[in-house]
């Protein structure tokens, strides 16, 4: 119950970082946030993703396993759906050129299922982008227990 909470509360804060811009966009909001950029890691900031039109990605989530399972995605919002696995969902996501410019996490946090020993243990997972795999969890006792990818 513990790991599910845990799993949950996850989710439910990637989503609000991905979800929650900050600031009123004014010049004196921008000039603290490049300020607080530069104090980060002491490492040369990232090419910013190109200004234009509005690019479309194609997003296919995975989860493996038998049975039933709870499974926990972000995709445009946050969504929580119990399936019966393997499972598979693919949509269409539409960033601006602002959205791909600061990046929008897409995840997904498989449920658990039992193993062949009896033990329970989170699913398989992955996340295909456009025809390629771009994050991939092998489940089972040891791993990440999620799949997340930004988009730019």
């Amino acid at each position: 119950m513990r790991r599910t909470t845990t799993i949950v509360a996850l989710v439910a804060a990637a989503g609000l970082m991905t979800a929650c811009g900050g600031g009123d966009g004014g010049a004196k909001d921008d000039g603290a946030k490049a300020e607080r950029a530069d104090k980060g890691t002491g490492a040369s900031p990232s090419k910013p993703a190109p200004r234009g039109p509005d690019k479309s990605y194609e997003i296919t989530f995975e989860v493996g396993g038998k049975g039933k399972s709870n499974v926990y995605y972000n995709l445009d919002t946050n969504h929580s759906e119990q399936v019966t696995l393997p499972w598979k969902k693919s949509d269409t996501l539409t960033l601006n050129s602002t959205e791909r410019k600061v990046g929008i996490t897409v995840s997904i946090v498989p449920g658990s299922v039992m193993l062949s020993d009896g033990r329970f243990a989170a699913a398989p997972c992955s996340i295909t982008v456009d025809g390629k795999k771009v994050a991939k969890d092998p489940g089972g006792v040891k791993g990440k227990h999620m799949c997340k990818h930004t988009l730019r």
